[in-house]
């Protein structure tokens, strides 16, 4: 919303987003109106709870390939499974060490990799950003501020600025294209998404959205 993304779009136009740019930002209260009412309490409970398991695991879109981020191995296993029992295609459930629900930079990373391609297929394994190219640096060096800051950043990266902030943004965008079934492993994904921003391609895609979301609001 920061970086002009008009995000309260509804489904027809969340539909022409992805067809016209291949981008659509899907607002959990517009699209799961039953989790808008979980949101108030969620808030002022003020840590995690079930909620923050149940919310992919219930995604009214039924994400055939999806990265999703949980707090600690012991629920990336359990969601790992019950993903696996819901029949997803290839989802990578992911968690660090340090305690991030995406894949960090600043420590070791648990992959859990789901496939269902007749018969289910469940691997886990360790990740460390070094292992895809990439330098680790202290989770101090990613720490956001205020909507301003986090939307310049963002255009800083995907202007070509380096530093821990593209790192952490390649790894976990190589973790999605090889979710996707785009690349065959995230190493891969990590080379293919920084091929992505350093040709301007990914730049171009977010203006493309935010143009045409305005676009849409307004019709």
């Amino acid at each position: 919303e920061g970086l002009g993304v008009r995000i309260d779009l509804g489904a027809a136009a969340v539909a022409t987003c992805i067809d016209e740019v291949g981008i659509g930002f899907m607002f959990a209260q517009v699209f799961h109106p039953a989790m808008r009412f979980a949101g108030p309490a969620r808030k002022e409970i003020g840590i995690r709870t079930v909620f923050n398991i149940l919310g992919p695991l219930t995604n009214p879109a039924a994400a055939q390939h999806q990265v999703v981020g949980v707090a600690n191995r012991v629920t990336a296993e359990k969601v790992a499974r019950v993903l696996a029992l819901l029949g997803t295609t290839h989802a990578v459930v992911v968690t660090s060490d340090d305690g991030l629900d995406e894949l960090s930079i600043s420590s070791e990373n648990s992959v859990f990799d789901v496939s269902v391609n007749g018969s289910v297929r469940m691997t886990d394994y360790p990740l460390n950003v070094t292992a895809v190219g990439l330098d680790a640096a202290p989770i101090e060096s990613i720490r956001g501020g205020s909507v301003a800051d986090n939307a310049g950043l963002i255009r800083r990266i995907l202007a070509g600025e380096r530093g821990p902030a593209r790192s952490i943004t390649l790894l976990n965008a190589g973790a999605a294209l090889y979710a996707a079934d785009v690349v065959p492993s995230i190493r891969m994904g990590v080379e293919l998404a920084g091929e992505s921003i350093d040709s301007g391609k990914a730049a171009s895609r977010l203006d493309a959205l935010v143009d045409l979301a305005q676009q849409l609001s307004e019709a």
